[in-house]
């Protein structure tokens, strides 16, 4: 989706210099002008309309993340139990 935005914006800037509304940069500078350009105006658009994808995957990766704590620790709780009995038995 930010390639998209990306994309977007490159094209709307491109088609800017190419109506003259935007500076066409200096010289041979064309090209990096117009992808610059893009850049700066493709960052804030992708953080304020992908916060809802950004925030939906931060709750999907925090979960696993839980998940396999929890995991880590049941595994640790089962070696310690194991360790234990092995050292009262001996």
């Amino acid at each position: 989706m930010r390639l998209g935005i990306f994309v977007g914006c490159l094209v709307a800037v491109a088609g800017l210099v190419r109506i003259g509304w935007v500076p066409a940069g200096l010289g041979d500078a064309n090209a990096a002008w117009v992808v610059l350009l893009a850049l700066v105006i493709s960052a804030p658009l992708s953080f304020v309309l992908l916060r809802k994808q950004r925030e939906e995957m931060s709750t999907q990766i925090s979960g696993r993340v839980a998940g396999a704590k929890e995991r880590l620790a049941a595994n640790r709780t089962q070696e310690d139990q194991a360790d234990d009995a092995a050292r009262v038995a001996s």
